[in-house]
């Protein structure tokens, strides 16, 4: 795997990925609510989720790479049965570069420990560190299959490789959550973001219990009124498009 495949702990991007050769992505309610179901299974145990976007035939994603997370999950736990993978329950544990939290560590191993684990005590404990490329692997995976089955249809779903781009500057960080929520207004598919239920807009102005950065989202914006004034803007999607570089 190349390094630039890779998702590095600690950073922040922009992911997004459309249908192979422009194939519809959801046909129905069912589908956008499956893609979120699975996301929440694959994803959120190794990122932090700023900002999302599903349209009809193409997504967008603003995440961080959770930093210092372990977890125990091997193939013994599904073995060569590949219809058991998706029943995987991933635990993630937090942990500082010094100490692992060992009352932490004697709930995802099952038994107690008190003697701090070498390395050699992880792998044997089959206690690994995330690969979180592999989980958006696992997500799309999951997700085609059930499409294909549903629908019948056969071969890929989405484009080989999801795409990605480093986020680094909180200018960047506010004008890709605009942009994010804007796609719908700029595919024409609502008027204003708040018309649309497929992304993280209505989830930041209203007061529903999230796993969304909520308060580091809008303190990127200074408060929630220039939040939504700022989102009731209309923009220049493809200028917009241009200074990202997408």
């Amino acid at each position: 795997m190349k390094n630039d495949i890779l998702l590095k702990p600690g950073r922040c991007y922009h992911i997004y990925n459309c249908g192979i050769n422009g194939t519809d992505l959801f046909r129905g309610k069912e589908d956008y609510e499956r893609l979120i179901n699975l996301y929440t299974k694959f994803i959120a145990p190794v990122c932090e989720t700023y900002a999302w976007v599903l349209m009809v035939n193409h997504f967008h994603l603003l995440v961080k790479i959770k930093e210092n997370i372990i977890y125990r999950y091997s193939k013994s736990d599904y073995g060569n049965d590949k219809e058991k993978f998706n029943e995987i329950k991933w635990e993630t544990v937090e942990f500082n570069a010094d100490s692992l939290p060992l009352d932490k560590l004697s709930g995802l191993i099952g038994k107690a420990t008190c003697q701090r684990p070498t390395q050699e005590d992880l792998t044997a404990l089959k206690i690994k560190v995330p690969k979180p490329h592999l989980h958006f692997s696992h997500l799309f995976n999951a997700y085609a299959k059930y499409f294909n089955l549903k629908y019948k249809r056969h071969g890929g779903l989405f484009e080989r490789q999801f795409k990605r781009k480093i986020v680094d500057n909180n200018r960047y960080f506010r004008s890709l959550v605009l942009y994010i929520h804007q796609n719908p207004v700029h595919h024409r598919f609502c008027q204003h973001a708040l018309e649309y239920g497929w992304s993280s807009y209505q989830t930041y102005i209203s007061l529903k219990q999230t796993k969304l950065k909520r308060n580091e989202v809008i303190g990127w914006f200074d408060d929630l009124a220039n939040f939504k004034q700022m989102h009731g803007n209309k923009i220049e999607i493809e200028r917009l498009e241009d200074w990202l570089g997408l």
